[in-house]
């Protein structure tokens, strides 16, 4: 039973995800575009957490739904709500994302079975930061030495990105609060 609620857990994020994409190619509405990548991060998260990534849902969520969509709601309400440009053969975009998908399927062919204890993962990396981990590093908590020690740069970078992200939403919400008082200043110097 357990098996079939993951299996159901991955199939429909995935369809909606695909929904989603069409969405976003034929989309002409800026603003909707925007909420539309936000429902595809989280259906994205969705799927990572069912495969047991838990720390890359997180991430996925906190960045790609969240900060990334206050990032593009505030560029969007600085430049404007609608595309007034026409589109483009909207098809050859569609065309070249079911192409990179269904390339993304066959590489997945090669992977081993979902939790399969056989992995190479399981017989080579997994025994190594369970059993060495303390006398490599003197780090109790191995979820601790995995994401402090042996995969540093990786957190680093997933922190820099938070940081880059919450920095663009603080210099954006910045400048519009100075076009707001250099806007009031005018209006007052204009009224005396």
């Amino acid at each position: 039973m357990n098996e079939w609620l993951d299996y159901l857990l991955l199939i429909v994020p995935m369809l909606m995800m695909l929904v989603a994409v069409v969405l976003i190619i034929t989309g002409r509405n800026l603003f909707g575009v925007v909420v539309l990548t936000s429902v595809y991060s989280f259906l994205m998260a969705t799927v990572l957490f069912v495969l047991d990534a838990v720390d890359v849902a997180m991430t996925e969520a906190a960045v790609g739904a969240g900060i990334s969509t206050v990032l593009l709601l505030g560029a969007l309400r600085l430049c404007g709500w609608d595309d007034s440009k026409p589109m483009l053969h909207p098809w050859r975009k569609l065309i070249l994302s079911g192409a990179l998908a269904a390339l993304l399927m066959v590489g997945m062919v090669g992977l081993p079975e979902f939790s399969d204890p056989q992995a190479t993962i399981h017989q080579h990396v997994v025994p190594r930061y369970l059993i060495d981990s303390t006398k490599e590093i003197d780090v109790p908590n191995i979820v601790t030495a995995v994401l402090a020690s042996y995969r540093g740069y990786d957190t680093l970078g997933e922190t820099t990105v938070v940081f880059t992200a919450g920095a663009g939403v603080i210099a954006l919400l910045r400048r519009r609060r100075q076009q707001r008082l250099n806007h009031a200043s005018s209006e007052a110097n204009d009224a005396s």
